[in-house]
């Protein structure tokens, strides 16, 4: 059986390898690795072969080898490495793995913070858009970036979806003599020519569960920043995500997003879901930013653009909220219609029986059960001599299942 030792170099160089492990490597009859790996080892007296970007080369020196094969890899070879690659097209009996500690690690211990509660994203030859869902669903990140995916292109994203809030560490060229540590934030990415070598910490600047988190339902009107006649009121949004019955993995558009409030409550309902927040006002897109970072949301997809227009490049909706239709309700319904799958659900809230008059009509002529609630809410108002009842309109709560 061909012995092949696949190993980790740290970051301190050949101090940072056991005394087992420089035994494999003084011993083997092939040593292969990156450049920078190899040149920890100028004096080895067999057979050295640089790795590239062809990993199948990889895989046919390895068969071709007569004797035991040494393969270096960046601190664990499973984290993000090589060692997937092997498991895949190698036999696994003849692999043995001997990590070592991760740039990653490094990165969290050198910034003296935790690193078992994070998670970690590679950006390192794949698009930025699923990354960045990770990203934005999670409190604490390391993020593995390449040349194209650079830290700048991170932040560029984050702060197109609204989602700057986070204090961020970029680290570069770890264990070297050229070794930096930058902290600042989202927007101070922008600002910065990364090293090529680099991890990326982000850590949410609110502290998940504490002290003064929100509830997931019932957060008060007074949180959000919102023009106030745009919003979905706090009485109203738990009426409403009650009748939206939300699975944990749904996906939810948002049309007429306004503040983002009916959003920002389904986000907490939705850990393994998806919202999209459409919002055309400039001014509400604003607050809207806002909101998802000071209230701390995960999953929420700001989308500002009009709809119907903005359906296209969205993925299916298993729900459908419509607070405001900008005038286009009925061509919104007729796209939502197109999109909504069998036993989908729509809910609408309307404040005038013209509203209501056309959504009525529309899901009755397209065959869905519909539902329709009056809301009348009345409250006390604070500060005053008199304990005296002040009513807000009535909203009406349309619900409608598809057949």
């Amino acid at each position: 059986m061909k012995r092949i030792h696949v190993i980790g170099a740290g970051v301190e160089g050949q101090e940072g390898f056991s005394g087992r492990a420089l035994d494999l490597i003084n011993n083997a009859a092939l040593l292969m690795g990156g450049a920078r790996q190899l040149a920890l080892f100028p004096d080895f007296s067999g057979e050295t072969l640089q790795i590239d970007n062809n990993l199948s080369q990889v895989v046919e020196n390895i068969e071709k080898a007569s004797g035991t094969v040494v393969v270096l890899a960046s601190g664990d070879p499973l984290f993000f490495g090589i060692g997937r690659y092997l498991l895949r097209n190698l036999p696994e009996t003849d692999l043995e793995f001997v990590p070592n500690v991760s740039s990653v690690q490094y990165a969290f211990s050198k910034i003296r913070e935790p690193w078992d509660d994070a998670i970690f994203v590679s950006v390192h030859g794949r698009g930025l858009n699923a990354a960045i869902d990770q990203i934005v669903a999670h409190d604490k990140i390391a993020v593995l970036t390449d040349e194209v995916n650079t830290p700048q292109a991170v932040a560029r994203k984050l702060i197109e979806r609204g989602r700057d809030g986070y204090t961020v560490y970029l680290c570069e060229d770890l264990g070297s003599a050229d070794e930096r540590i930058q902290q600042t934030d989202v927007k101070g990415l922008l600002e910065i020519e990364a090293a090529a070598l680099n991890v990326l910490i982000l850590i949410k600047e609110y502290e998940a569960g504490g002290e003064g988190a929100l509830p997931g339902i019932g957060i008060p009107d007074e949180s959000f920043a919102a023009v106030k006649k745009l919003m979905t009121r706090e009485e109203i949004r738990a009426i409403c995500l009650a009748k939206l019955r939300l699975r944990h993995d749904m996906t939810l558009w948002d049309v007429g997003a306004g503040s983002g409030a009916v959003s920002i409550e389904a986000d907490h309902l939705l850990p393994n879901g998806r919202v999209f927040a459409m919002e055309r006002n400039p001014q509400s897109q604003t607050y809207l930013k806002q909101n998802l970072n000071s209230l701390g949301s995960r999953n929420v997809t700001l989308v500002a653009e009009e709809a119907p227009g903005c359906f296209e490049d969205l993925p299916d909706p298993d729900r459908v909220f419509i607070g405001g239709s900008g005038g286009h309700l009925w061509e919104i319904l007729e796209a939502v219609d197109g999109r909504l799958p069998p036993e989908g659900r729509v809910v609408l809230t309307a404040v005038t029986l013209d509203t209501l008059t056309s959504a009525s009509e529309f899901f009755e002529n397209a065959g869905y059960h519909l539902e329709v609630t009056t809301v009348n809410i009345a409250k006390t108002k604070p500060f005053t001599d008199y304990k005296m009842f002040e009513a807000f309109n009535p909203v009406f709560v349309v619900v409608a299942d598809k057949e």
